[in-house]
């Protein structure tokens, strides 16, 4: 396990192709099959393990986000990593840090402008990753969707040498996304959940049936989302996938994505219509 930068460089000086995943904890089968993809692609898959608290709101759940390190170290140890940086506040923010990445236009919209700073805040505690970490691939989930156009388009521009590579959601077998926040949903919140990925699953059945209207796609999923009286939806788009503009005519490529709350607890989910995630750059 490795703590520090000094640590870190140590290590990484000695290792050739290092593969990247970044985590904020609490893992799942979401994140080991990044770690599988990481093991597969690169000699040497390293995991951080960092809550990064300038990405939440101050309404948010940073006290509470779910946090296990014993566990989560014994689960990449199972899963055969080659290290885990696991840093400190201090060391990713010691005193007198103004290093600060504004993520521009992509970062605006949808979580941008629900959730504001939140981008900001994961695109600085990212390159702050990159640089100590100096991966050569680094690998991203599709669930959070506008997270890794974020991260794709700030690592096009400052960090052109790293790969970052978008990899499918992985899914409970009734649909749900995995996501370390579905550890909050209690027994009926989570028979509820299931109806968001319904939503975006009728839609995406049109859509193989040959609809391409953005309105129609997304009436789709809100009349399903609808059904669940449980469930409060924020907001159902649908965009082009790498610019996250809001599509007003038919496309041939789209992204439909949503965010609902589920008693206290905000859930996001997306599916990718007319190309895989893994031919985003």
């Amino acid at each position: 396990m490795l703590r520090t930068r000094p640590e870190t460089a140590a290590w990484r000086a000695n290792v050739a192709r290092v593969g990247f995943v970044p985590t904020m904890g609490a893992l799942h089968a979401g994140h080991l099959s990044l770690v599988e993809r990481a093991k597969r692609e690169t000699d040497a898959p390293v995991v951080s393990i960092f809550v990064n608290p300038t990405q939440f709101g101050p309404n948010e759940d940073f006290t509470k986000y779910p946090r296990q390190e014993a566990k989560d170290l014994a689960t990449l140890e199972a899963a055969g990593v080659a290290a885990a940086f696991v840093p400190s506040v201090e060391e990713m923010y010691p005193p007198g840090d103004r290093m600060r990445i504004e993520p521009g236009e992509i970062a605006e919209a949808l979580e941008g402008a629900a959730r504001p700073g939140h981008f900001a805040g994961v695109a600085t505690v990212v390159a702050k990753l990159f640089e100590i970490v100096r991966p050569d691939v680094a690998y991203f989930g599709q669930k959070d969707f506008q997270q890794l156009r974020v991260i794709q388009t700030m690592a096009r521009e400052r960090y052109p040498a790293i790969k970052v590579v978008g990899c499918p959601i992985v899914r409970e077998e009734d649909g749900l996304a995995m996501s370390s926040r579905n550890a909050y949903l209690a027994p009926a919140e989570r028979a509820a959940a299931r109806v968001l990925s319904r939503g975006l699953f009728t839609a995406r059945s049109a859509w193989s049936r040959g609809e391409r209207h953005p309105e129609r796609l997304r009436a789709r999923v809100e009349e399903v989302v609808e059904t669940e009286p449980g469930v409060a939806p924020e907001y159902v788009s649908v965009a082009d996938p790498l610019t996250l503009v809001e599509l007003k005519l038919p496309a041939n490529r789209a992204v439909i994505s949503l965010a609902a709350r589920v008693g206290k607890t905000r859930l996001i989910d997306n599916v990718l219509l007319g190309m895989e995630v893994s031919d985003l750059k």
